[in-house]
């Protein structure tokens, strides 16, 4: 009986011990092994809707930011400014692009604004139209439907076509309020749910007119001057062309994680530098207003 005891006694203290051992070198390898390295960041989509007239820069910005972002993707549509803001206040979409400020009925939703670029605003005509400069009076004449012919206007005889944005868009918003000063614009005209559209319809239809962002000006159409002055970027900063609206990103609160990665990007000196004037817009830093 002493005999089985003492063995017992024996085995558990051979217990101990190894277990002891086995822990000081686990601890001790523990100790000198290098640390590991931390597991890669979760994977983020960014959705960011609204504003044609941004869809540009934004589209480029999205380009590169997930060259160097993998682990982000960001996915970038139009629809208007006034979908984008509706779509960030629902919770729809991480941003909201936008020609425009909040509206009245989304004041209360908690949106934060960043303003990322200008957009100056050209009026096109089709390239049978053969005046050059248009005053406001005569802009807010045809826009509303009261001029319909372009010899009204020191044009060639030819029946003029309005194709412009519908009333979900910013930049539709935009010429109104500086360009009609407020007033509706003829409930005849062909609208298009892109700046893209618009254009190619002005480019494909005689005596057409309407109104793109500088961004997608190109060959195809003919930009008229304003009041007499040609739009170029100098004439926005300096104030002398005054068809222009902020750009902005609304976040519901702040930005936070790859949202506020990716609008921090956009407003870095280096893309702004690079970017925002080579794809026709305007730097907000060189505003002076």
């Amino acid at each position: 009986m002493n005999s089985l005891k003492s063995r017992i006694i024996a085995g558990a203290a051979l217990t101990l011990a190894l277990t002891v051992a086995l822990t000081g070198c686990s601890g001790t390898k523990q100790q000198d092994q290098p640390s590991q390295p931390s597991q890669p960041a979760q994977k983020e989509t960014i959705t960011a809707v609204g504003s044609t007239a941004l869809l540009p820069l934004v589209q480029a910005a999205k380009e590169e930011f997930e060259k160097n972002n993998a682990n982000v993707t960001i996915n970038v549509s139009g629809g208007g400014s006034f979908t984008g803001l509706t779509q960030v206040a629902n919770g729809a979409a991480q941003i909201g692009n936008s020609d425009v400020d909040v509206t009245p009925e989304l004041k209360d939703k908690g949106l934060v604004d960043h303003k990322v670029a200008v957009a100056p605003f050209v009026i096109i005509v089709n390239p049978s139209v053969t005046v050059e400069s248009l005053t406001q009076d005569q802009l807010i004449g045809i826009f509303t439907g009261k001029i319909k012919d372009w010899k009204e206007v020191s044009g060639k005889a030819e029946k003029i076509t309005i194709i412009h944005r519908p009333a979900s868009s910013g930049s539709r918003a935009t010429i109104k309020a500086i360009v009609l000063k407020g007033q509706e614009f003829d409930p005849s005209a062909v609208t298009q749910d892109s700046t893209g559209k618009v254009f190619d319809g002005i480019k494909s239809t005689p005596g057409s007119i309407g109104y793109i962002d500088a961004a997608y000006l190109k060959d195809g159409v003919k930009a008229v001057a304003y009041n007499g002055v040609k739009y170029s970027a100098e004439a926005v900063t300096s104030g002398k062309y005054p068809v222009y609206a902020y750009e902005h990103m609304f976040t519901k609160g702040e930005a936070t994680g790859a949202t506020k990665a990716f609008i921090d990007y956009i407003l870095s000196a280096g893309f702004q530098n690079s970017y925002v004037e080579a794809k026709g817009f305007v730097p907000v830093s060189k505003m002076s207003k």
